[in-house]
């Protein structure tokens, strides 16, 4: 929905900060100290996710260049080596002295904790990285970093090494026409001490979202670690509109316009973009300053608020419904994609990990702004409205069989204990969750070598009988109906959905165990989905896991060993010589029960994968491209990856 914007809105997308941005815009609150001993604290981990969350700190730094009217376009590049080189091409880091330090500004904002732009100097209006840590941190846990600014016709050059320290201070090195920043580092292996390796997709995913939530603002990644370079660039003139496009492209949308919402109220810009689609999942996702508030807050509240009361007045006006009948919140999201970006001068996060915003004025705002615009959308296109309405209606009624078969599986109380368990289900002895474990096997004859071959202190099995549901396909009420889905949601314990409580989970380890085919590929897909759409809390809290069966067992006399990999089978071979017994396990119940418990059951010798989500939205459309509707995006997937498929026939 595009309607004339006001002068405010069209001063906000072209604002340069009535504000100098020298040395004195720096204030220093404390010294660095501590970002190596704990890194923890500053970045979440020190795996790869930390890794990367290096690259967007300073990325971060070239968008709010960006966001304050100075820059229009930023550069990634991965050097060979997994060097990292950021520039962006806005006023270049102040290169005065700062007065309380006495040493540059450059030097002050990459040394100091808490040193930077963005505490009420004025530098910035807009920033996503306002703990102001971001600079210094990368530089403490760095082997080396390096800046050099281009201002005022000079280049100016400073280095850093072993964590921070200065090797040289700030000089100027030359002449450039050029002005901007540029920041290039090499993570510490002494930290980052289980890869120091970049991933090209997770840094090229969220360029893309960057340029999606930045309108106009052009980046730039380029990979020069392999023979050949790898660039991508990305720069989205409808910004969020765009974003939602991309995000329903394999899907099945209901109408093809988006509906776009933006207003400014209190110096915070609101901007929603929204599409419905056939399908019966919501996809909604909230960002604040760029950062995707993954735990939702005020301003999702505010979205689902105004949504809700908008499309129930609408369709009662319009005598679309009955007279006792309301639509719920869920029944309105049902098959929307949503995009909410705020920009917010000074944003309150619920945590250091920014996942949830807090500002209590936010809710309003934007329940006002949608609510008001949303209203017009509507009586200006009642055939969109009615297709709206029309599917939040069935959804309701979806629901409320839904709810019915919902009642089966919940476990009326704690007192219910194992009467209450699904019938296959083998429980383990122990009670303490933290030890406990459940296989999910595929059929009864896995079941029962499991069964035999188990732990049964710790390890409880659940065989299901064929293929579960693809709940991406299905409606509600079809997936309680499901009894091997309702066997999964009572055997587990915490509910599912927005009623998960991860504290009453029965076992800390959920395992997959399928046979190494194909069939059992699809399976193991199968109940990915289901998790990620129903139990995604347990997936996030990092408990569930697929086992990794043997392919092969090679035996010769008493010895014996298995190959979990194709790859494998060359040096076993080569190890045992000749005269050697090769048995290709086609399935689990090849197994006997010592043979599982050894290759897949044992915890001191089997393969466990642990199953993550590093980015939801591309997460999303990997399920809705594998197991939804529409075969198109599916066929094109398949033919373009079928090289790198081993079938075994």
């Amino acid at each position: 929905m595009r309607e004339e914007k006001s002068p405010e809105i069209l001063e906000m997308e072209h604002i340069h900060v009535d504000h100098s941005y020298t040395a004195d815009d720096i204030q220093v609150l404390e010294g660095l100290e501590a970002v190596r001993k704990r890194p923890g604290m500053y970045i979440g981990t020190t795996g790869s996710r930390g890794l990367h969350h290096l690259v967007w700190e300073i990325v971060d730094n070239g968008i709010d260049e960006a966001l304050a009217g100075y820059a229009d376009e930023i550069d990634v590049v991965i050097e060979k080596g997994d060097i990292i080189r950021v520039s962006d091409n806005g006023r270049g880091m102040p290169v005065g002295i700062h007065e309380k330090t006495g040493i540059s500004a450059v030097e002050t904002i990459m040394t100091v904790l808490h040193a930077g732009g963005k505490f009420g100097g004025g530098a910035y209006k807009v920033s996503g990285g306002l703990h102001g840590v971001g600079a210094s941190v990368v530089n403490a846990l760095s082997e080396w970093l390096e800046v050099t600014v281009y201002q005022d016709g000079k280049e100016y050059y400073i280095r850093f090494e072993h964590g921070g320290h200065t090797s040289a201070p700030l000089k100027a090195v030359g002449s450039s026409e050029k002005h901007g920043t540029t920041v290039r580092f090499k993570a510490d292996p002494l930290i980052f001490t289980e890869t120091t390796e970049y991933d090209f997709e997770t840094l090229n995913t969220r360029i893309r979202q960057l340029a999606f939530l930045n309108r106009n603002i052009r980046l730039n990644l380029r990979d020069e670690r392999g023979d050949e370079p790898v660039s991508r660039s990305y720069c989205y003139e409808g910004g969020i509109i765009e974003y939602v496009r991309y995000l329903n492209q394999n899907k099945t949308v209901l109408h093809d316009e988006v509906v776009y919402v933006e207003g400014l109220q209190q110096g915070i810009l609101i901007e929603i973009a929204m599409q419905y689609n056939d399908g019966y999942m919501p996809n909604i996702y909230s960002f604040c300053n760029n950062i995707n508030t993954q735990e939702g807050g005020t301003h999702e509240d505010g979205f689902r608020l105004a949504l809700t009361r908008v499309l129930n007045n609408y369709a009662k006006n319009n005598n679309m419904l009955k007279k006792d009948e309301t639509l719920s919140g869920d029944d309105v999201r049902e098959g929307l994609t949503a995009i909410i970006s705020i920009k917010h001068p000074d944003p309150q996060y619920e945590g250091q990990t920014k996942t949830k915003l807090g500002n209590s004025e936010v809710r309003k705002i934007v329940s006002n702004i949608l609510g008001e615009q949303l209203e017009r959308f509507l009586m200006e296109h009642p055939d969109i409205a009615k297709m709206i309405i029309d599917k939040s209606i069935v959804a309701g009624k979806a629901r409320l069989a839904a709810k019915k078969a919902r009642e089966l599986t919940r476990r009326k109380s704690a007192l219910d204990g194992i009467s209450s368990l699904p019938g296959k289900l083998s429980d383990c002895s122990s009670r303490n969750a933290e030890e406990c474990e459940i296989y999910i096997v595929e059929g009864d004859s896995a079941g029962g070598s499991a069964k035999q071959g188990r732990n049964s202190r710790t390890q409880a099995i659940l065989p299901l009988r064929g293929k579960i549901l693809n709940v991406e396909k299905a409606r509600m009420h079809r997936i309680f109906e499901n009894a091997e889905i309702r066997s999964m949601i009572t055997a587990f314990g915490c509910g599912i959905q927005d009623e998960i409580d991860l504290s009453k989970l029965r076992y800390h380890k959920i395992i997959i165990m399928t046979d190494a085919d194909v069939d059992g590929a699809h399976i193991c897909t199968l109940m990915l989905t289901f998790f990620y759409r129903f139990l995604r809390p347990v997936i996030e809290g990092g408990y569930v896991y697929i086992a990794q069966p043997p392919l092969y067992k090679i035996q010769k006399g008493k010895k014996i060993a298995y190959a979990y990999k194709e790859e494998e089978m060359g040096a076993l071979k080569e190890e045992f010589g000749d005269n050697y017994k090769i048995q290709r396990y086609k399935g689990l119940g090849e197994m006997d029960a010592e043979q599982l418990w050894e290759t897949t059951m044992d915890p001191e010798n089997r393969t466990l994968k642990q199953v993550t989500i590093n980015d939801a939205m591309e997460a999303d459309a990997v399920f809705e491209m594998l197991m939804g509707e529409d075969v198109g995006p599916r066929r094109a997937f398949i033919q373009e990856n079928a090289r790198y498929a081993n079938l075994d026939i």
